[in-house]
């Protein structure tokens, strides 16, 4: 067997409907689009999700949904966890170093009571606190 000579299984596929080339054919004269009508000009076209004039289902259900592309930043409680407020400087490698944090976390915000305290440690602009 070679790629040359590969062939589509027996039955697997049909010939080409040749329309309109004469009476003989079986598919002349209107070539299959019955008789005159809007479906039957050359030309026509239906738009997609048109439903001959009712409302169309994608307008009749309710918009749902929306993601935003503005990226939120993972929040880590300083009072639940005590080894980010124990580091000397706290920079996103050195959180991702005591806390497992996805590789898809790219902004942390440190939230608490002793959040604010932490603000002078802080050497990374993608890690915040909640106060100043």
């Amino acid at each position: 067997m070679a790629l040359d000579n590969l062939k589509p299984a027996l039955g697997s596929t049909k010939g080409v409907k040749r329309v309109g080339r004469g009476q003989g054919s079986g598919m002349g004269k209107t070539s299959t689009r019955g008789h005159k009508g809007q479906k039957a000009r050359s030309g026509y076209k239906i738009k997609r999700g048109f439903e001959g004039g009712q409302q169309p289902l994608q307008k009749r259900l309710p918009k749902i949904g929306f993601f935003s592309r503005v990226e939120k930043p993972y929040s880590i409680n300083i009072d639940k966890i005590k080894q980010v407020a124990q580091l000397d400087e706290i920079t996103l490698d050195s959180i991702k170093a005591v806390y497992k944090l996805s590789r898809r976390v790219t902004k942390v915000k440190l939230i608490g009571a002793a959040a604010k305290d932490l603000a002078s440690k802080i050497k990374d602009e993608n890690v915040t606190t909640t106060g100043k």
